[in-house]
C-alpha cells in the first residue's frame, strides 16, 4: 500500500496524491458527459466505459498500488483538479514503463499545463524508480500529445501507419519516449 504523500510543484501545475476528497471531482470530469470533450482525443477509438460512482470507487476509490509510490496523481491548477498523470508497467520485469496524462477541461489545453505536468511526471519517475526508460503511446488524431511530450523531452521511437480506423479515417498509433540518460542530459543543460 502506497504511505508517501506526494507533491510536486511547478509554476502552472501542482501534482499530488488523489484523496478521498477528489473522487467524486474526478468522477464527473470523466463521467459527467455523456460525450465528453476529452474522449474526442483520448484514444477515442476505445469506447468510454460507463461505470456508476460506486465501481469507480472500487475501480479507483482506495489509492493504494502495489509499488512504494502511487501510480497515478493528480493535476491541480488553480486549486482546482483538472487532468491525472499515470504511468503503468508493460512488461514490468525488464522495467518497461508507460506513462500516460489526460487533461480533462479543454480551457487548460494549449497552455503549457500538460507540458508541466509532463515534464514533472517523467522528473518524478527517473528520481524514484529504477527505469532505463519513460514512454507514452498516443495516436496523430492528438497532435496536443504529441508536442506535450516532445516539448517534456520524448523523442518519436515508432509509428504504426494506419492502424487505428476511426470516424471513417485511418491514423497513426505513435511511440514516444525519454531515455534515462536523455533525461540526465536534458536536466544537466537545465542546471
Amino acid at each position: 500500500m502506497v504511505t508517501k504523500r506526494i507533491f510536486l510543484h511547478g509554476d502552472k501545475v501542482t501534482l499530488r496524491t488523489r484523496t478521498p476528497e477528489d473522487m467524486p471531482v474526478l468522477y464527473h470530469l470523466i463521467y459527467g458527459s455523456e460525450q465528453p470533450e476529452w474522449k474526442k482525443y483520448d484514444a477515442p477509438y476505445f469506447p468510454l466505459e460507463s461505470l456508476s460512482y460506486e465501481d469507480f470507487l472500487k475501480r479507483w476509490g482506495n489509492g493504494s498500488s502495489s509499488e512504494e509510490y502511487p501510480d497515478d496523481l493528480v493535476i491541480e491548477a488553480n486549486d482546482r483538479a483538472i487532468g491525472i498523470v499515470t504511468y503503468y508497467w508493460e512488461h514490468q520485469p525488464t522495467r518497461w514503463l508507460e506513462a500516460g496524462i489526460i487533461i480533462y477541461l479543454p480551457e487548460y489545453w494549449s497552455g503549457g499545463y500538460g507540458t508541466e505536468a509532463l515534464s514533472l511526471w517523467v522528473d518524478f519517475l527517473f528520481e524514484h524508480l529504477t527505469i532505463g526508460r519513460v514512454g507514452i503511446t498516443t495516436w496523430s488524431g492528438n497532435p496536443r500529445m504529441m508536442r506535450c511530450a516532445e516539448k517534456a523531452g520524448l523523442k518519436l521511437e515508432g509509428r504504426m501507419r494506419k492502424c487505428r480506423y476511426y470516424n471513417g479515417e485511418y491514423y497513426d498509433s505513435i511511440r514516444m519516449g525519454i531515455t534515462r540518460e536523455e533525461w540526465e542530459a536534458g536536466r544537466n543543460r537545465n542546471i
